[in-house]
């Protein structure tokens, strides 16, 4: 029996490349509280073949991860989610969010629209419950 994954399953057909989705999905674990700091991360090798990609786009979307602190590797020991992870991952998570907004605001004002009329679309947004995240089935070895 198999380790179950512990990120969701990720597609080409998917918006992003494929350690981009590996490296979203392991902060949306992390910042929502299912991957705990210490936790100990999946070998390149067998996450590879959980999510039925390349050994290199794990260890491209691992070596993200390290690059802004949301995970640490030990030499010998294996790849563990930081002490700090929870938190870097939700800075990272609202720095982009501030990113995206201000395009959006950009947007907004080239099409004609004034920050009130902006706030107001936004709230409209927020009121609007967003649909579940699509999951996409894995197939079984």
């Amino acid at each position: 029996m198999t380790e179950p994954l512990i990120i969701p399953p990720i597609s080409a057909a998917a918006p992003g490349a494929l350690y981009e989705q590996i490296v979203e999905g392991f902060k949306r674990e992390i910042s929502e509280g299912r991957l705990l700091p210490g936790t100990v991360l999946p070998s390149f090798r067998l996450l590879a073949e959980q999510l039925l990609v390349s050994v290199i786009t794990v260890k491209r979307a691992y070596e993200e991860l390290e690059r802004d602190g949301i995970v640490c590797r030990k030499q010998g020991l294996g790849t563990f989610v930081a002490e700090q992870g929870s938190d870097r991952s939700r800075s990272v998570k609202i720095a982009r969010a501030r990113d995206l907004l201000a395009e959006a605001r950009k947007q907004g004002l080239e099409a004609g629209l004034s920050d009130p009329e902006i706030l107001s679309l936004l709230k409209t947004i927020i009121a609007d419950p967003p649909a579940p995240p699509k999951t996409i089935p894995h197939p079984r070895p």
